[in-house]
């Protein structure tokens, strides 16, 4: 039932009060707070100072010094909107096995693209924002694939097991962070569901929080993951970290600033497959992708060659033999393709080739075209049908391989009729109807052949056996004719003069016919059309009526064209008698524009034979003569080539960059006067150049030339471009402006303007700066700013590399990664290199001279032998051990790096190691070719020959050669008298004449003191980890007690290195004997006072005692008490002894009761954890 009546609604009742009434009435009204300075001033003097200064030094600290961005705006992925071609932001998942990395990622990439990947391996690249794409990338529980993603990694995910705490490799990680850059790093807590009771876990998180910010900084971000839900993290705090992930900034490192790097994200093994069947062993030839990261790199040309290292291959540098360009797998969105605020899911991409993803539905790698399914297929059988296809997609890439010729034959085969009534249809020409014809060999360009076959000419059969022979060279001419034709075509039809001639006919004929301008006097091949172009502007300036057909036309026979041909020529009006001639010669005459840049930086020409024309085709061209561009057959369309032969000279063919001097321009360069003129504008035009004469030129009119004053000196010359007067308007306001702000920032500080503090000033230079060089390569293509600057980071790159170790292909493993880095000129050279290091407070041995080291500097890793040593001020002394919690000098042999540059060191890379891996860590300071390191040398000898102060010294030296060394040395005695090293003896060898400032004695032992220069072993051993199937079991040069002990062999024991007793004999001198003359003549006090021996007894001696019978009972019944009281403390001692002997019986009882519950309880508690631990590996897996 319809009800009629009128529905009445409740009317809209606006707010009065709340955000929402205030947003319609108005701005809100300022608080009155603040209008009295002295209600809310403070009231001590000194702590508003203290918080002044406060503030202020809290604004310093959140200032840097502002680094130059070499990398054109796009440091890590940092692009804005106005920023082009930036990278991907390369986030690696770090931590221990069994953290939850792969779980991380995953979570990851289907918060990115709604899309869950089952096996992820290698980089997966994925579209975050309009403006940012992230390489997200899980790093392997091995620390050479740690090191070699703290040198490229933006941003780092520190993954920590919350319920159990920081393990070692979160540590080395750190360490290995810290030595390369230090880049953003977010720790990741994972596994706080297995913490029991919130009160645990909330002081887990705290002391987990400290000690992360104690070794990176306060500060620093730490996210929390509860649990595993559906194989994945939460989805709410997965968008918590992507938020925080998306607005993250980068500041650019010194190290990335300076080279050019990418992060290999496809691998693929070029080698071909003849040559891995004869020989499986033979060195590989590989190809890698990935985006350019750092700076901008050239490609390698004729001129310039591009060396780069890939950390782990066991090769120092690799040539890089092709790199090219592609389009980018993974595109950021466009203003056209996505229009709203939000990224839309088709513009969601994730490239993933190591993984199976590969972005798109068809990719090109340069060299062929990939075309990913959405499964896996295989070749069907005859008879087979496909009711298992899923789509016409699949249906079509299945066809492909059922057909049983090539394209070029289909073309050939096919035919073509242009009116549904057309008795003779039109084909393709066969090769060997092509042939050439009996002709003279020319040496000019080839011509173009007709497309179909409707030629004029006769068919000669006699040169067809030639076809095979010449049919490699004939692809090989095609090939750079037909580039040729592409670059200059454009040009050619600009300027109405080429090789190529459109006639376009009237409303009966559509079709367009192309003539040649050839010397009629030249013999054509067959197959050419050699007839004489005629310019008309209609069929009936030609004499051709409605009725009649044209020249050469579709279906017209060959003798109807020559018929025709020579009565236009013999009938024809004057100005078309001999076209075909002057159309060469003004051919010849002009000369086609050629690219500079190639010339310069892709050219192995000479610079005088880029002035003089020559080009790298021409010798190719001129040496081919008429047999060898015979036609294959197998391109549809060849380039055409004027027959330029007769009286045209070899020489006028050459392709010149501009037009030859005139006689008149020449000459002028004779004047005196005028090379006086213009002498004073050159910066060698000599010491007087005060610029009168420059100003005088430039009143006469410089480089310009009234054309109608009349002739004058310059009226030869021919006039110059006039330059745009807008652009020569805007460039001299720009220099204006310049100038005034200079002159502002210099002179005018009383200016009520806002001045910039010296922070801002210099990020807007930065920022001028690279606005300026953009700008430089702004109107270039691609091509020649690839030349000269290289491509910019952020480009898609493909790279060749040849002589790859063949093992590196064989055991390559996806989820390792592969870092190229981009080697400088002087990093390809080797010296000593000396470095400021210091042993890690966690590594548990000190390091010792000469013991093998693995360095990690710059993109390499390497094991070499450095030499430890210590500057005194005055030499640097050799340190046998490092020093403890000190930094000290190193001194070892490997590249040249640039100072500064930061490294860490490892004893052994394997993951058996059970202690702290990381050895030492510190900075490059001085890259020199020689050491100056020097060891404390001790020698020592005796006296066999002693004449007052002079002495025969032996067992020093071996031989005479050594002392003439250290003639004039100071020597000296164990008692501290001083001596000089005067010269070797005949006899014995080694023996020397030595002075001292006092006679010494035979037992004397002289000792030299010397100073021994110690030169670093040449050992350089690249890190070969990539070459091995376990990354991590790479050793590398072990000592010689490693060997020992892992072959099982026993030390060789040498008698002289074993300890002995020491026995030093009690040496016993001769008394001093003093004449009486000498001793008459002291004084008193330096008399000797010997006094005699006693011969008679003293009086205590010869007295006797004699007791009295008291007397001898008081001292017998003392010495009875005395015997008692000895043997109760006796027999006191012997209880006590007993007592504790029985005492220690039953502890021991005691404790050996105890040890055995002890084992037993033991044995409960492990077996007991280790169910456990059975327990949650279990629920991993399956979760």
């Amino acid at each position: 039932m319809e009800s009629t009546a009128q529905q009445t609604n409740r009317s809209h009742r606006p707010p009065k009060v709340g955000n929402k009434a205030d947003k319609k009435t108005g701005p809100k009204k300022q608080s009155d707070r603040g209008s009295n300075p002295k209600a809310f001033a403070s009231a001590s003097g000194r702590k508003a100072d203290k918080n002044a200064r406060r503030n202020v030094e809290k604004d310093q600290t959140r200032l840097h010094v502002p680094a130059v961005d070499r990398t054109f705006g796009g440091t890590s992925g940092q692009g804005g909107k106005d920023t082009d071609d930036v990278p991907p932001v390369i986030v690696a998942v770090m931590g221990p096995e069994g953290v939850g990395k792969t779980t991380l990622v995953r979570s990851l990439v289907r918060r990115y693209t709604k899309n869950t990947m089952a096996d992820i391996k290698g980089p997966v690249t994925v579209v975050t924002g309009k403006n940012r794409r992230l390489t997200i990338i899980e790093c392997p529980n091995d620390l050479g694939s740690m090191i070699d993603t703290a040198k490229v990694a933006d941003l780092v995910l520190l993954m920590i097991d919350g319920s159990f705490g920081f393990e070692m490799e979160t540590f080395e990680a750190l360490s290995a962070l810290s030595s390369h850059g230090l880049p953003k790093i977010i720790a990741i807590l994972t596994h706080l569901d297995l913490v029991k009771t919130p009160a645990a876990l909330k002081a887990q998180k705290k002391r987990l929080k400290n000690r992360f910010w104690t070794e990176v900084y306060d500060g620093a971000k730490m996210f929390y993951l509860s649990g595993v839900m559906n194989g994945r993290y939460p989805d709410r705090e997965i968008l918590n970290l992507s938020r925080f992930i998306s607005v993250a900034k980068f500041r650019p490192l010194v190290f990335r600033n300076t080279h050019s790097y990418f992060l290999a994200d496809r691998f693929e093994d070029l080698t071909p497959r003849e040559l891995l069947r004869t020989n499986p062993k033979t060195d590989r030839t590989i190809a890698l992708f990935g985006y350019l990261r750092g700076v901008p790199l050239r490609p390698p040309s004729s001129s310039h060659s591009v060396r780069v290292h890939i950390p782990g291959s066991g090769t120092d540098a690799f040539e890089v033999s092709r790199m090219m360009e592609l389009m980018d797998p993974c595109p950021l969105p466009t203003k056209d393709s996505e229009k709203r605020r939000k990224l839309g899911d088709r513009n969601k991409v994730a490239y993933a080739p190591m993984s199976g993803g590969a972005g798109g539905g068809v990719m090109w790698d340069g060299e062929r075209v990939w075309i990913n399914t959405s499964g896996t297929f295989t070749r069907r059988e005859e008879g087979e049908e496909d009711d298992g296809m899923a789509g016409e997609g699949e249906k079509m890439v299945m066809d492909l391989q059922d057909v049983n010729q090539t394209l070029g034959d289909g073309i050939a085969a096919s035919e073509i009729r242009l009116f549904g009534s057309s008795s003779k249809p039109l084909t393709v020409p066969d090769s060997r109807d092509d042939a050439s014809g009996s002709g003279e060999p020319s040496p000019s360009k080839r011509e173009r052949r007709a497309a179909f076959n409707d030629a004029v000419g006769e068919h000669d059969d006699e040169d067809e056996e030639d076809d095979g022979e010449d049919s490699d060279d004939d692809a090989e001419m095609r090939e750079e004719d037909f580039e040729s034709a592409s670059d200059d075509e454009g040009d050619e039809e600009e300027e109405g003069e080429g090789e190529e001639v459109e006639v376009k006919g009237g409303r009966d004929n559509r079709g367009r016919r192309r003539a040649e301008a050839t010397n009629p006097a030249a013999v054509a091949g067959p197959g050419l059309r050699t007839e004489t172009v005629a310019y008309a502007d209609s069929d009936s300036e030609l004499g051709f009526s409605d009725g009649e057909e044209m020249e050469g036309g579709m279906g017209g026979s060959d003798d109807e064209g020559d018929d025709e041909e020579g009565s236009d020529e013999e009938e024809g009006p004057e100005w078309k008698k001999n076209l075909s001639a002057r159309a060469a010669e003004n051919f010849t005459a002009t000369r086609r524009k050629q690219n500079l840049m190639r010339l310069i930086y892709d050219s192995a020409l000479t610079p005088s034979q880029i002035s003089a024309g020559v080009t790298e085709e021409q010798p190719k061209i001129t040496e081919v003569d008429e047999e060898d561009i015979e036609d294959d057959g197998d391109d549809l369309f060849q380039l055409a080539r004027s027959n330029r032969t007769g009286d045209i000279d070899h020489d006028d063919e050459e392709e010149r960059f501009r037009a030859p001097p005139s006689k008149a321009m020449l000459a002028r360069w004779e004047d005196e006067e005028m090379l006086d003129s213009i002498r004073d504008l050159f910066i060698t035009g000599g010491a007087n150049a005060t610029g009168a004469n420059a100003e005088a030129y430039e009143e006469k009119g410089g480089d310009f030339e009234d054309l109608e004053a009349g002739p004058s000196s310059f009226a030869a010359e021919p006039a110059a471009k006039e330059q745009d007067e807008a652009e020569r308007a805007e460039a001299l306001l720009a220099k204006k402006e310049a100038l005034k702000r200079k002159f502002n920032n210099e002179y005018d500080d009383d200016s009520d303007e806002e001045k910039k503090d010296f922070y801002t000033e210099q990020k807007d230079e930065l920022a001028r700066r690279l606005e300026a060089t953009k700008a430089e390569f702004a109107e270039d293509d691609a091509e020649t700013r690839a030349m000269v600057e290289g491509h910019r980071p952020g480009t898609y790159v493909r790279i060749e590399i040849t002589n790859v170790p063949y093992t590196l292909v064989e055991n390559f493993n996806p989820r390792t990664p592969i870092l190229v880095g981009g080697l400088l000129a002087h990093e390809e050279s080797f010296g000593y290199v000396q470095v400021r290091i210091k042993k890690h407070r966690w590594y548990p041995k000190i390091l010792k001279t000469n013991d093998p080291l693995i360095f990690s500097l710059g993109w390499r890793r390497f094991q070499t032998v450095p030499v430890y040593s210590l500057d005194d001020g005055t030499r640097n002394r050799m340190l046998k051990y490092t020093p403890e919690h000190m930094h000290c000098l190193a001194t070892f042999y490997g590249p040249i790096s640039a100072p500064n540059t930061g490294f860490c060191a490892f004893n052994r890379l394997t993951n058996e190691t059970p202690s702290f891996r990381v050895s030492a860590s510190g900075v490059v300071l001085d890259v020199d070719g020689s050491t100056q390191i020097v060891k404390k040398l001790k020698l020592t000898g005796v006296p066999y020959k002693i004449f007052k102060n002079t002495a025969f010294i032996k067992d020093m030296f071996t031989s005479s050669l050594e002392v003439a060394k250290f003639e004039g040395a100071h020597i000296r005695t164990v008692s501290g008298i001083r001596g000089q090293v005067k010269k070797a003896l005949a006899k014995p060898e080694g023996c020397y004449r030595a002075t001292f400032e006092d006679k010494i004695l035979m037992s004397d032992i002289v000792f030299l003191r010397a100073w021994y220069q110690i030169k670093p072993r040449q050992y350089y051993n690249p890190v070969g980890s990539l070459l091995l199937k376990d990354k991590s079991d790479w050793r590398g040069m072990r000592l010689t007690g490693e060997v020992r002990r892992d072959q099982l062999l026993k030390t060789p024991t040498d008698v002289n290195s074993l300890y002995k007793p020491i026995v030093r004999h009690t040496r016993r001198f001769n008394a001093l004997k003093v004449p009486k003359k000498l001793q008459a003549s002291l004084p008193f006090a330096t008399k000797f006072k010997i006094p005699k021996a006693q011969t008679s007894k003293t009086y205590m001696q010869k007295r006797a005692v004699v007791l009295e019978a008291d007397d001898k009972k008081a001292l017998s019944l003392l010495q009875q008490i005395t015997a008692i009281n000895k043997a109760k403390v006796a027999k006191r001692k012997d209880k006590k002894t007993e007592t504790k002997e029985k005492r220690k019986r039953k502890l021991d009882k005691e404790d050996e009761a105890r040890g055995e519950r002890e084992k037993v309880d033991r044995k409960a508690h492990f077996k007991k954890q280790g169910n456990k631990e059975m327990s949650d590996k279990k629920r991993q897996r399956t979760a």
